[in-house]
């Protein structure tokens, strides 16, 4: 008898309930945009039309077929209800696509300031390389010194010769 009892008991907790509903939201998602696609294709509108002339069709002249008499009120009614779970199921597909967009215009933004920065990098690189060749020799002043060099140089061997001669006369003055 308390075996009975235990399960009673106000000072526990009531153990959780063996029947529970869950649901993966990201599966449920993915079929309502499945679904919210569809309800927009041309597809669908045939397909929807084709289904109410057949309808309007069976209850104006098959006589002992008329589940809907004429005001088709079973008609309007499962319009309603196609359309009351299809508006939410549309504007969940475009809440995830929302979601998807801000999260790709993030990462472009992110890619963009990236991009900029190295842009504005290798732009001082660039500027720096820029200083650092106008102090450099180009070619073209290279050649100029030395064909400057080549017209000095016989001129300098002439003048080195005249003084190699004065220092040995100078020598062998000493001597």
């Amino acid at each position: 008898m308390p075996e009975l009892l235990t399960h009673r008991r106000l000072d526990l907790p009531r153990p959780p309930h063996r029947f529970t509903v869950s649901f993966d939201p990201e599966l449920f998602g993915q079929i309502s945009e499945r679904i919210a696609r569809f309800l927009g294709t041309g597809k669908f509108l045939f397909w929807m039309t084709v289904f109410v002339i057949f309808w309007i069709a069976v209850n104006l002249f098959a006589v002992g077929l008329q589940w809907d008499p004429y005001p088709f009120i079973l008609l309007n009614l499962a319009f309603s209800t196609q359309a009351s779970y299809a508006a939410p199921l549309i504007l969940l597909a475009q809440n995830r696509q929302d979601d998807r967009d801000r999260v790709s215009l993030e990462e472009d933004r992110i890619r963009a300031a990236q991009t900029k920065a190295d842009t504005d990098y290798l732009a001082r690189e660039l500027a720096a390389l820029r200083l650092a060749i106008g102090e450099v020799a180009t070619r073209d002043y290279l050649r100029g010194e030395l064909d400057r060099l080549r017209e000095e140089v016989p001129g300098l061997r002439s003048e080195v010769e005249k003084r190699r001669i004065r220092t040995s006369f100078r020598d062998a003055d000493d001597i």
